[in-house]
């Protein structure tokens, strides 16, 4: 691989098999390719790829994919990695068949508060027929992109923080803090039976937390996101019942009625809130309330006026928002349907606890700092979905999420999820710099 130094003044852009940046920001040319591989993209010749990559691509293609995920092939795949780094290992069931594994790099002085990295081992499901490429495969085409589900969600950033503790390591390097990197399952499904219950335990608690590091997403500019809270999700179904009848009459106080009230309540806000984001330029989705129906359900035949038809939305509310004021607006839209309309949740998040990002605090200062010293601009937002940085939070400890994925669009989730390597390669270089700053920060107060 060939790096070199960019002094450009431009915006980076990946050209021709080359990211360029701003002055004083990196850029790499792509490792020379030759030959084409099973998959239809292209393979690098012997011994010219770089070795994180080849471990990242080898990541991708353990199936931990959502109904069923392989979790029994990633539990295999760190301890091994355990192995190689020579760091000892811990596996927590939390759930019958969910296993969250811990890798610890014991500081000088354990008895300080510890630096996690946290990450989860689980994917959604694709719908191959709209992958380039097989969506397990893990191939890399001409211009160096690596397709896979989880290239950006989130198995590179697992393989990043394990490059950057191997680097470090080799170097003979040691912090003061100790480091756990934690493997965590199901999070893409809720975190029920990984994060949620993990926190709650023991095993969560001895790793006496000070600080955590998690996901985040891609940017599509030069700047990389960071995340400081997240919106809470409700998922509401609101239950309207209503007079049946033949399906050839005027019936009175109908279901559907009411459901029409409820629906034209629930969407007029959600363009109310569009409109917000949509006219403010410091705005981002984080700052507003989302609202989606996703589901509508009742009758049960074409002549049959139903006596109940419920509506589901998904809403995800910023951590600025009074839920409970909130709450109370929906009762309202409720009341305003009809008669006994109601409501309840599937799911109802009451934390809106976020992570300092005031210079002041020490953890985000060894962040900042270490971002502003490579020339990184940040960007600070709150998540517009869910991670399980949630429930680290809940606990009341500090945590981050982020994933150094610029210049890249954001696919998660997405037909087509890719990362490009030499972004990912430069994404091991910040862990490299921001693991040792967090590690060594000085004693809190508290610590001594």
């Amino acid at each position: 691989m060939y790096v070199r130094v960019c002094v450009c003044k431009r915006e980076c852009v990946l050209v021709n098999n080359k990211l360029s940046g701003p002055a004083g920001q990196w850029t790499g040319m792509l490792p020379d390719k030759d030959g084409p591989s099973g998959g239809g993209g292209v393979q690098d010749g012997p011994g010219t790829e770089d070795p994180s990559v080849t471990l990242f691509r080898e990541y991708l293609r353990l199936k931990t994919v959502h109904p069923e995920p392989d979790y029994d092939a990633a539990i295999r795949f760190m301890e091994r990695i355990a192995e190689e780094l020579g760091l000892p290992m811990k596996k927590v069931e939390v759930c019958p068949g969910r296993v969250v594994a811990v890798i610890t790099w014991v500081g000088s002085r354990p008895e300080l508060k510890s630096v996690v990295l946290n990450s989860h081992t689980d994917v959604v499901p694709v719908y191959e027929g709209h992958w380039k490429y097989d969506p397990f495969a893990a191939v890399k085409d001409a211009d160096g992109n690596i397709y896979g589900r989880g290239s950006q969600d989130m198995k590179c950033v697992t393989i990043q923080y394990i490059e950057a503790i191997r680097r470090l390591k080799a170097a003979g390097k040691r912090f003061s803090r100790t480091i756990h990197l934690t493997f965590v399952p199901d999070e893409e499904v809720g975190g029920h039976k990984g994060m949620e219950t993990f926190v709650k335990l023991p095993e969560f608690h001895k790793l006496n937390i000070g600080f955590a590091l998690d996901e985040g997403l891609a940017n599509p500019t030069n700047a990389y996101t960071v995340f400081y809270g997240e919106r809470n999700p409700w998922w509401i179904t609101v239950r309207c019942p209503g007079s049946p009848g033949h399906g050839s009459r005027f019936v009175e106080n109908t279901a559907a009625e009411k459901l029409q009230r409820v629906i034209n309540s629930f969407l007029e806000f959600r363009e109310k809130e569009k409109h917000r984001l949509n006219i403010s330029e410091c705005f981002t989705l984080g700052d507003v309330t989302t609202v989606n129906m996703t589901m509508v359900k009742g009758g049960m035949a074409y002549n049959v006026v139903p006596a109940e038809m419920d509506v589901s939305f998904d809403l995800r509310i910023p951590p600025t928002v009074n839920l409970q004021e909130f709450e109370e607006k929906i009762k309202a839209w409720c009341k305003e349907a009809g008669e006994d309309v109601t409501y309840d949740f599937a799911q109802k998040h009451m934390d809106q606890n976020f992570t300092c990002t005031e210079e002041s605090d020490p953890w985000w200062h060894a962040f900042s700092s270490t971002c502003k010293a490579m020339n990184m601009t940040v960007k600070k937002e709150i998540f517009p979905a869910a991670t399980d940085s949630r429930f680290i939070r809940e606990e009341g400890l500090p945590a981050i999420g982020f994933s150094p994925m610029n210049l890249t669009p954001i696919l998660l989730h997405d037909h087509n999820e890719y990362l490009n390597e030499q972004v990912f390669l430069r994404g091991i270089q910040v862990y490299e710099r921001l693991v040792p700053a967090l590690a060594s920060v000085p004693p809190l107060s508290g610590e001594e």
